[in-house]
């Protein structure tokens, strides 16, 4: 059963985001903090198919749910890799 094609960028995205985590822990610098970002910010918003359950509700239409958390844990390494950067100049 072949999947839709918001599925599929969906899942290329989080495969981008934990590439990219990756990279930011094991040689942080600015670059990677940067790319790391962009992707978080990508992932939040185009995880709409594989989104999971909703863990805060602002309203009917937004809240938070599980894969948002994946960007919030992505911009938390991302700041740790910057400041594991200014740490060692």
């Amino acid at each position: 059963m072949p999947i839709s094609e918001q599925s599929f960028h969906a899942l290329v995205i989080l495969n981008l985001l934990f590439v990219t985590g990756a990279w930011c822990l094991a040689r942080p610098s600015l670059p990677a903090a940067a790319v790391l970002t962009v992707v978080a910010v990508l992932w939040s918003r185009f995880n709409g198919p594989i989104e999971g359950r909703v863990l805060v509700s602002f309203n009917v239409a937004h809240g938070v749910t599980e894969s948002d958390l994946l960007s919030i844990v992505a911009v938390v390494i991302a700041v740790v890799a910057l400041w594991r950067v200014r740490r060692s100049r």
